[in-house]
């Protein structure tokens, strides 16, 4: 049961890679109170379940039919994210930040927290592994991104209001790094493609 869980477990933990959704959070996050913080970081983690879920069910035959690879997948979702990030660092009165503005579903509930890497890992795992191995692995995952992003405010008042401002910036260019690393891995696996 323990060695199942941690293969299962392990591939998903690295493809989620909690440390770059924190970062992330942490630019989105800091101008807002602790009430949206607390709505963002719900809002982020039940799209991320959601959307896993859904995928880990139909991806496979949806995928097969609409024709679309997984490099496809990770070229759409890094153009989204740099978009996204250069949006964010050309316009610093913050427009995507309006009320109404979903951030917790993108980009942090997709692609950040279940982004091409982790949607091509549950497929893979739920074949080697089962689905329900996949499941519960894939839920543990989950309640440590809940738990790393809700506590991840701290980190802002220790930096307090200009440190803020200042942090918001440069996670804007690390999510426009990580867009541009998920459209070179997307080109990369369509180049070496049979």
């Amino acid at each position: 049961m323990i060695r199942p869980l941690l293969l299962t477990f392990i591939p998903l933990f690295v493809a989620v890679d909690v440390v770059a959704v924190v970062l992330v959070y942490l630019g989105i996050g800091m101008p807002l109170d602790e009430t949206a913080r607390r709505r963002l970081v719900l809002e982020a983690t039940m799209t991320a379940a959601a959307i896993g879920l859904g995928f880990l069910l139909v991806g496979d035959a949806v995928l097969h039919f609409l024709g679309v690879t997984v490099g496809d997948f990770q070229v759409a979702g890094g153009v989204l994210l740099l978009v996204l990030s250069i949006y964010d660092l050309l316009h610093p009165e913050l427009p995507l930040r309006q009320p109404g503005a979903h951030l917790g579903v993108v980009p942090l509930g997709i692609p950040m927290i279940v982004g091409p890497a982790t949607l091509t890992t549950l497929l893979t795992l739920a074949r080697t592994h089962g689905y329900t191995m996949t499941l519960i692995a894939f839920a543990l995952n989950l309640v440590i991104v809940w738990a790393a992003l809700r506590w991840a405010s701290l980190i802002g008042r220790v930096l307090g209001d200009a440190g803020c401002r200042a942090i918001t910036k440069v996670f804007s260019l690390v999510l426009a790094a990580i867009a541009v690393t998920f459209v070179r891995r997307g080109v990369m696996a369509a180049l070496t493609k049979p």
